[in-house]
């Protein structure tokens, strides 16, 4: 075998990639005076030989190079060819073989392997040397990126960017938090590891592997890792039924452990927490979900509960900076379990924290949904029902009361989020909630279960009342009409016979009652609105028109409800981002009310009751809903010629980041002329100093929109299409920012 000096020092150093010749062979056919700075001096030189050279036709007798024999095409018999060098291949040429080379043939078929691995070794080489060659010139336009014909992304020869470095574009770093090194395997509560029925032997396979054939897999799979692991001394003994693998320790440390937080700090927001939040997301057992055994348990939920507390410590005031450590943490946290096995039941609470207060927790509670069903935390109930004479221990029991309280609440919620926001009900498994009620009399119930079990049953029967009327789409007949009576009724029972459950007790004034009454009127005109949704009520027959008023009469009790009651207004900073719309959705209910039958209605009495809730809103950094209120106040004033401020005084409020698309500032011209004319601060109820800045009507939501005050149905979207996007192109930044997009 021959490997020609010139054909080594072509592929070493002169010869770029593929494509980058091809690109300068046509540049310089098409333009001699243009030369590419990506060009070796070899380029150049074959570029210049004359044109006979170029097209020289081998003979049919002469030598071909490896390459050109492998493909079965013609080569010039000299190296580089031109087929090689246009390639970038190594162009070998083999020894001739002699006439008595069948006297030794396995000295030919040696021969033959070592020109293989030769060219193979020598295409390597050429690959890693181009590919060195191109990383150095890479990575001038901020990218990285280098293009294989000699251009980088912005059209510049060799990556060379006419913008100056400080104008080049960088990219945030990517999250940390990889997933734990947790094997793949069954935790938490799993029906395989008894027989399911009576018909099954302690050494059949159980039909619950049967009908889930990934578990079943996955549970080989690690058994026979662990058997490969273990000393071979004795035979693999074979289990008869799979095992619960035991909960590895918490790959993460808390916010305390790393030292971002103190602990008397840690223990005054825990205790915030518990002062109020835990009501409206009844997901804990004060008793047992202690401070120590929440730290120790579960880092995620622990990070959690205090960033949600360090929130709501600072009001509308600024966010501290333990906030933000807390939430980087618990959200870091979130994100390793997204491809990662879930070891424990606690993280599905801490995912479920995150998404109950979060302005957009449709995603996360659908993973945690996801994380709950495979640590199969549906058949808890099921199984805490089982009075099959089985014998558990406290431990075991109290595995399944806390599996079966998560769930529970996981389910209201994300049902809550799916009927909230017009997207689609995820499960529709309500076996998984049957025996809800069981946990009311269980020796470790929570003071909270009561609330827990009346929100299950009132989400069930939401979502019978939705799957009825959402396909209807507006068309009411008698009918649609005798649906909506029945199911006043049927809510009626169900505040009756949950109020039954608090007042055992609680005293009338309690916090969860007045919770319970509120979500009574909400429901009722809830109800209402889906029935209607997309019917003009300014065009109504009687009956119908009947049902508007009545679903005033619901909204009208329902605001009452959190002005009026000491307890609500006092808990309303712990409230989750539902309850606070079901208190601005109810505002702006009575607002259209008034802009549509202003004879009709105490427009004075309502106006109160909106402004207050107005502000009440503002001072629990809820101006996302306080400003949508704000602008539908306005616009009715606007339309009857009332004056505002009478009714409570104006609000000072530090200026906030406003988006362009949502304000003008002084007295420059407003884009459009011929739309509404802008509202001021002052319309609004909001003092400004210092300048004047008016407000946008082309951002006001399309239901709140003047073209739409006669439609008082739920927008397909929920409660998307209704208040104001507070971080998008034309949202209010105020409102939380400049925390993350989720919160």
């Amino acid at each position: 075998m021959s490997l020609s000096p010139s054909a080594v020092t072509s592929n070493i150093s002169d010869i770029p990639s593929k494509r980058r010749r091809t690109h300068s062979l046509i540049a310089q056919s098409s333009n001699n005076n243009h030369q590419d700075m990506s060009q070796s001096p070899a380029d150049t030189a074959h570029s210049s030989q004359p044109p006979q050279a170029a097209a020289h036709i081998p003979k049919r007798g002469a030598r071909a190079c490896t390459a050109c024999r492998k493909g079965k095409n013609r080569c010039e018999g000299e190296a580089p060819c031109r087929r090689c060098q246009l390639s970038g291949t190594a162009c070998v040429f083999e020894k001739p073989e002699k006439k008595n080379a069948n006297a030794m043939p396995g000295a030919s078929v040696m021969q033959s392997q070592m020109i293989g691995m030769q060219s193979s070794l020598d295409r390597i080489l050429s690959t890693v040397q181009s590919q060195a060659y191109g990383t150095q010139h890479q990575g001038r336009d901020g990218s990285g990126f280098m293009s294989r014909n000699g251009y980088d992304a912005h059209g510049h020869v060799g990556g060379q960017s006419s913008q100056p470095r400080s104008q080049t574009r960088s990219f945030p770093p990517l999250p940390g938090f990889a997933p734990p090194p947790h094997k793949y395997a069954t935790y938490g509560i799993v029906p395989s590891t008894t027989p399911s029925s009576d018909d099954e032997s302690e050494e059949t396979l159980p039909r619950a592997s049967l009908n889930a054939p990934i578990e079943a897999l996955q549970g080989l799979a690690n058994a026979a890792a662990e058997a490969a692991a273990a000393p071979s001394a004795s035979p693999p003994r074979v289990k008869k039924r799979p095992r619960v693998e035991p909960i590895p320790r918490n790959a993460f440390p808390h916010v305390i452990e790393k030292g971002l937080v103190s602990e008397n700090e840690a223990r005054e927001l825990y205790h915030i927490f518990f002062a109020g939040c835990h009501v409206f997301i009844p997901l804990f057992d004060p008793n047992y979900d202690t401070f120590e055994s929440l730290m120790e348990r579960t880092p995620w939920t622990f990070d959690a509960i205090l960033a949600i507390a360090s929130k709501i410590r600072s009001g509308n005031g600024p966010l501290s900076p333990t906030f933000y450590k807390c939430l980087e943490e618990a959200q870091g946290i979130s994100r390793s379990s997204l491809f990662g096995p879930v070891v424990r039941k606690e993280a599905v609470m801490g995912m479920l924290l995150l998404a109950a207060w979060s302005t957009n927790g449709w995603l996360p509670s659908g993973h945690a949904m996801r994380m709950a069903l495979d640590l199969g935390l549906h058949r808890a109930l099921e199984k805490l029902a089982d009075d099959s004479g089985k014998n558990r221990t406290e431990e075991e029991e109290r595995d399944l009361v806390v599996s079966a309280r998560i769930w529970l609440c996981l389910y209201w919620f994300d049902h809550q989020m799916s009927l909230g926001t017009g997207r689609p009900i995820v499960l529709r498994d309500e076996s998984s909630i049957r025996h809800c009620r069981i946990l009311l009399s269980h020796p470790m119930a929570s003071p909270t279960d009561v609330r827990l079990i009346s929100q299950v049953e009132l989400i069930a029967q939401k979502t019978q009342i939705y799957e009825t009327l959402a396909p209807l789409n507006g068309q009411v007949n008698h009918n649609t009409l005798a649906f909506i009576r029945r199911a006043n009724v049927a809510l009626d029972k169900w505040w009756q016979d949950c109020d039954n459950l608090h007042r055992q007790t609680m005293d009338e004034n309690s916090l969860p009652r007045k919770i319970l009454v509120g979500e009574l009127h909400y429901a009722k005109l809830w109800l209402v609105c889906v029935a209607l949704r997309g019917v003009s009520w300014d065009k109504m027959p009687f009956e119908q028109r009947e049902l508007a008023f009545q679903a005033k009469d619901a909204a009208f009790n329902c605001l009452s409800i959190f002005l009026n009651s000491a307890e609500y207004r006092a808990a309303l900073r712990y409230a989750v981002h539902d309850s606070l719309v079901t208190a601005a959705f109810s505002g702006l209910f009575l607002l259209k009310m008034a802009n549509l039958f202003p004879a009709e209605l105490d427009l004075a009495a309502i106006t109160a009751q909106v402004e207050q809730l107005a502000q009440l809103l503002s001072d629990v950094a809820a101006e996302r809903y306080a400003l949508t209120l704000r602008i539908m106040l306005a616009n009715l004033r606007r339309k009857v010629g009332m004056i505002a401020g009478l009714s409570a005084p104006m609000t000072t409020m530090p200026p906030p980041t406003l988006n362009d698309g949502i304000v003008a500032h002084g007295s420059g011209p407003y884009i459009d002329q011929s739309g509404p004319a802008p509202f001021t601060m002052e319309e609004l109820g909001l003092a400004w100093p210092n300048e004047r800045i008016t407000f946008s009507p082309s951002a006001i939501p399309m239901w709140l929109q003047e073209k739409n005050l006669t439609d008082l149905g739920l927008p397909v979207n929920g409660s998307d299409g209704i208040f104001m996007d507070v971080n998008g192109m034309h949202g209010w930044s105020g409102d939380f920012a400049p925390m993350p997009g989720a919160w």
